[in-house]
């Protein structure tokens, strides 16, 4: 574990090769969404959250087409921040529900598949749809196939198929087409259904 401010971030990032970085948007000297365009550049980048005060959203936006996996609110519990880090360790999405909101109020045309890229999520299967949602709730494969009853593999491959399927190369970025494409309310009923299977 190692911490680091402003423009020595990217530095210990790459001396240390962290799995995790939890990254300040606001940091002396240089913010932290440069630092998080440096890191994306390394070989293996870690896997970032984006800490905020709330009050940034339009930062939050630019963060997640960055390469960041999330982000958390500052006054986050430290039990629940825990989880959190071990879900972005397993290659999970940490939106703190808060956060969620107001990027789904920020972002326009929420809830409603208006363009093409959220038109493509027309294109997924049933199935592919209920691990979108789980996908956007920030669980991990593991969790996914727990939540649904589906073998790790079978995970997975669906979740590559969803990747394929949108045109999109992150689980972040599959998230929020899921936001914006309203999905998260609209299958709330059928992840249900599958749980009392």
């Amino acid at each position: 574990m190692a911490t680091a401010e402003g423009a020595g971030a990217a530095d210990v990032i790459r001396s240390e090769q962290p799995d995790v970085v939890l990254l300040d948007i606001r940091m002396p000297d240089v913010d932290g969404l440069t630092v998080l365009r440096q890191i994306q550049t390394l070989p293996a980048p870690p896997h970032v959250a984006m800490l905020t005060t709330f009050d940034t959203d339009e930062y939050i936006l630019t963060a997640l087409r960055s390469g960041a996996a999330g982000f958390l609110l500052k006054d986050t519990e430290p039990e629940q921040l825990a989880q959190l880090v071990r879900t972005l360790a397993a290659g999970g999405v940490v939106m703190s529900p808060k956060a969620s909101r107001a990027l789904l109020r920020s972002h326009p045309g929420a809830g409603a598949p208006q363009d093409a890229d959220t038109a493509r999520v027309g294109l997924l299967s049933d199935r592919e749809r209920d691990v979108l949602v789980l996908i956007a709730e920030g669980l991990s494969n593991a969790d996914i196939g727990t939540r649904i009853h589906l073998s790790a593999g079978t995970v997975k491959d669906h979740v590559s198929s969803i990747l394929t399927k949108l045109r999109v190369t992150s689980r972040v970025q599959a998230a929020l087409l899921a936001e914006r494409a309203g999905l998260l309310g609209e299958h709330g009923d059928n992840t249900a259904r599958d749980n009392g299977r």
